[in-house]
């Protein structure tokens, strides 16, 4: 039995948002939204980090199979460049919630900070998703989609690695963009290296 709680109010239709990729170097910020049923557990299910990939796999199926409504939501590389990080994640979760086809009444949210949705009342948990069972449910299906999402841009600029690192600044992420330049998928707003300036978009 998962020690995580099932909901934070008992009254209203109740969302779970997560969203991941703030911190990486390529590719968009993806979020997910989940409305689970009142009575849904997993005794594995937890925040996206503090599983393995086999789990999180195991632990999206599971969720797409049992949930009342999914959905993920994607702000794009130029955007992020264009509305800061911060507000992308915020838009990243409104997108995904745009796109149940159950309508929420209340929205919980993973971390500190979020942009109003629809006059809807929402509560941020500060490391929510290692609190409740729909955060923690989206923020593995925000993961998933993701990672898969970064393995498939892998194939066509193997120089950074991002079957394994996902975007995230790893030294061989690092060192493929000082040899190679940006992509198209990097985001020019972040000091993606020391020596940014000297760099040029070669694809």
């Amino acid at each position: 039995m998962s020690s995580l709680l099932s909901y934070y109010q008992e009254d209203l239709i109740e969302v779970g948002c997560d969203e991941v990729g703030r911190g990486c170097l390529a590719g968009p910020v993806v979020a997910a939204a989940v409305i689970l049923p009142r009575d849904y557990t997993h005794s594995l299910l937890n925040d996206s980090k503090k599983v393995t990939e086999r789990i999180r796999l195991i632990l999206e199926e599971d969720i797409k199979k049992n949930a009342l409504a999914y959905s993920v939501g994607i702000v794009s590389v130029l955007e992020i460049d264009e509305i800061n990080v911060l507000n992308a994640s915020f838009l990243a979760m409104h997108r995904a919630i745009d796109k149940l086809h159950l309508k929420p009444e209340f929205i919980l949210v993973d971390g500190n900070r979020f942009n109003r949705y629809n006059n809807l009342p929402h509560q941020c948990i500060i490391k929510g998703d290692s609190k409740y069972l729909n955060i923690a449910a989206a923020s593995i299906l925000a993961k998933t989609y993701r990672d898969n999402y970064m393995v498939s841009l892998d194939h066509e600029f193997p120089y950074y690695d991002w079957k394994n690192n996902k975007g995230y600044p790893t030294k061989k992420h690092r060192e493929g963009i000082l040899q190679y330049g940006v992509s198209s998928h990097h985001r020019v707003s972040f000091k993606l290296t020391p020596d940014i300036n000297q760099l040029s978009i070669k694809f």
